[in-house]
């Protein structure tokens, strides 16, 4: 056996890492050329894929940030700060996977709607976790952010990071996320490297503000002419776009405020596309089944309003027809988050069967004939016990696409 190997390894990092927040962000950025193809558009679809990130999301980045800098301006003192901190999930997990690092005790206060995944995930952290009405307005008391406010007041050492108006949040992803994006781009095996339109959802709007301040600057000092259109997607439900308040089941993104680290006007974000619930849970659905990739319900809104901005605009239209440009989607999380909700629940477990699923009824039948497994000698197939007598040792039935075994036979007559 030769010792050479044909087959070449992307090493993500080099040598051993001191601990698992080196392991924060340092995403890829995945051709979806079969979610392409499905919706007849030339451009390419460019998936920055978060859920790579050790904690599981793109709030990991922030989290790191913004507990370094506080560190280094001695906001957090280690071994007397308490990290408090209001949240959707995302940037908790990653606030309390660096603090079990680094010893910092913290609390996170979380609306009622988010997933049970998410608690069970920053109790495992070592954080303490707050549930808060999902109907509160974020200015009242009784709000994930006032709640946490309350916390910070009484708790000695506590400190709120706020994650709404911390720079460190879009600066994150102005000096790491799009750096990335450029890196994979410029090693890519491309003619055309640039970006003609970037998409991401808005909640704090960290990552939009961050990538599109970071996009502009890159194509000003590249005296490129092309303007790359950036776009916002936002929930039906949230006001970041406009739109009146009302409830909606997509974690993560859209709010019924403002905040402070949005930049939502142009020439940061040039067009906002809402997205409803329905048409983003479809997309969770379209994007596993097609490119294997567990995303989160966030990520399908992300991506059912880049398909929607390329469809349904003049700009977006025009980019959609161009083989060769690069439309680059930021997909914040994976679908461990949501397991147990309803919406993937639902649809997983009664998915419509495929194609195999009356052939594997009929091969677990104990009454059709022996399968040759397409050779051409017509050997026939073992059962479930190897034997070759043409019928396999179970009854079985097909319920929903899923076929139970009823009993086994060992020989002819037994069970």
């Amino acid at each position: 056996m030769s010792n050479t190997s044909t087959t070449s390894t992307n090493h993500r990092w080099q040598g051993v890492l001191p601990s698992a927040i080196e392991a924060v962000g340092n995403t890829p950025l995945i051709a979806l050329d079969r979610l392409r193809d499905e919706h007849k558009l030339k451009c390419r679809i460019l998936a920055k894929v978060e859920f790579f990130s050790v904690g599981g999301s793109v709030k990991d980045r922030i989290a790191r940030r913004m507990i370094q800098k506080a560190e280094e301006d001695g906001t957090l003192i280690p071994g007397y700060s308490v990290i408090i901190e209001p949240t959707s999930g995302n940037t908790g997990i990653g606030l309390a996977l660096i603090s079990a690092i680094k010893g910092y005790r913290c609390v996170i206060t979380l609306p009622n709607k988010m997933s049970r995944e998410k608690e069970a995930t920053l109790r495992a952290l070592g954080a303490e976790v707050v549930r808060t009405p999902t109907d509160a307005a974020w200015d009242s008391e009784e709000s994930h952010i006032g709640v946490a406010r309350k916390l910070r007041d009484s708790i000695p050492g506590g400190v709120i990071l706020d994650q709404y108006s911390n720079e460190n949040n879009p600066l994150a992803h102005f000096h790491e996320t799009y750096q990335e994006i450029k890196h994979s781009l410029d090693t890519s095996n491309f003619a055309n490297k640039r970006i003609a339109a970037l998409v991401a959802g808005a909640g704090t709007g960290g990552t939009i503000t961050g990538l599109s301040k970071a996009l502009r600057a890159d194509q000003k000092a590249q005296g490129e002419k092309e303007h790359a259109v950036v776009v916002g997607v936002d929930p039906v439900g949230s006001i970041l776009a406009g739109g009146c308040v009302g409830p909606y089941e997509v974690e993560g993104i859209g709010y019924d405020f403002i905040p402070e680290v949005l930049d939502p006007g142009k020439p940061n974000i040039d067009q906002w596309v809402k997205t409803g619930d329905d048409e983003s849970f479809a997309m969770v659905r379209q994007v596993i089944r097609t490119e294997g990739l567990l995303t989160g319900g966030s990520s399908g809104s992300a991506l059912a309003g880049a398909i929607k901005f390329l469809q349904d605009t003049p700009e977006g239209q025009a980019i959609a027809q161009r083989e060769g440009a690069n439309v680059v989607v930021v997909l914040p999380d994976g679908i461990r988050n949501y397991i147990s909700k309803e919406w993937f629940l639902s649809e997983s477990l009664n998915a419509q069967p495929t194609h195999l699923s009356g052939e594997k009824a009929q091969i677990l039948s104990n009454n059709i004939a022996p399968a040759t497994n397409g050779k051409p000698n017509g050997t026939a197939s073992k059962g479930i016990n190897g034997n070759t007598n043409g019928h396999t040792n179970g009854i079985a039935h097909e319920e929903n696409g899923i076929v139970h075994v009823d009993q086994v036979k060992t020989r002819e007559g037994e069970e």
